[in-house]
């Protein structure tokens, strides 16, 4: 990773399947998109094409494209799943992703009045065809704060049974729901319990789309936790975090 004399945290080469960093895109302009990715391509797993956006953004395919050449994975946010999945056209979702030639689909119920266990099912349908992401918790507020401990972990071994690869923790790009309080503050009650599980840690993915965040679990789990939601624009910040190399993380 650097060519100093510094003793730094050990970072896994890519391809990797630990310490993966998710950028999360929104709709950023090809040219931005383009030199953030180039300039630290090195650091960057995977790219989610956030909630609906991809039906929306120009230069889709010279998106994926440029990350097919560099060897970078992608994938559609779940709330076009959710939103394909209201409107009774799931094959038109399975159709839409193999037309863009998806390796990966991420499969959630935090928007739309789904159960965890009809969500499975449609985890084991995409799993014959896709490497699937499932995604735990709930965007509104209220209803995620209702969720407890015991739920998220049910949840969560019953997606990796229906053949989910890793599973998301939810905390939106705002970082307020999900596995956070309103405030941004993670839930301590629900990671604890998950840590003293037998889920393993490396098979999930925290949702961190902020420096708190980000900051939180690494010092939790280490430099090499999965972290996503990472702004492009946060991608070398992040990289700095994991190091050790910004006063955050500084003793790690």
């Amino acid at each position: 990773m650097t060519e100093s004399e510094l003793i730094l945290p050990t970072r896994e080469s890519k391809p990797r399947d630990l310490g993966l960093t998710v950028l999360i895109d929104n709709g950023t302009p090809l040219n931005v998109f383009f030199d953030t990715i180039v300039s630290s391509s090195d650091y960057v797993d995977l790219v989610k094409f956030g909630w609906g956006t991809s039906l929306i953004t120009k230069g889709l395919q010279k998106k994926i494209d440029f990350l097919t050449s560099l060897g970078i994975d992608f994938f559609f946010g779940g709330t076009l799943f959710e939103k394909f999945l209201s409107q009774d056209k799931v094959e038109s979702y399975y159709n839409y992703c193999k037309k863009f030639n998806c390796s990966y689909v991420e499969v959630s119920n935090g928007t739309i009045a789904l159960s965890n266990h009809e969500k499975a099912k449609f985890i084991k349908e995409f799993s014959q065809d896709f490497i699937v992401f499932s995604e735990v918790g709930n965007k509104d507020c209220s209803k995620a704060n209702n969720q407890d401990s015991a739920e998220w972990l049910e949840n969560i071994h019953e997606d990796f049974e229906a053949g989910a690869t890793k599973v998301i923790t939810e905390a939106r790009e705002s970082g307020t729901s999900g596995l956070c309080n309103e405030d941004g503050g993670i839930r301590t009650d629900i990671f604890e319990q998950i840590l003293s599980s037998s889920i393993p840690v490396e098979k999930l993915i925290f949702e961190a789309p902020n420096k708190n965040m980000q900051t939180f679990f690494i010092k939790h789990l280490g430099s090499n936790v999965n972290l996503a939601n990472i702004a492009l624009s946060d991608v070398i910040s992040l990289e700095t975090l994991r190091l050790g190399l910004r006063s955050d993380t500084f003793h790690l």
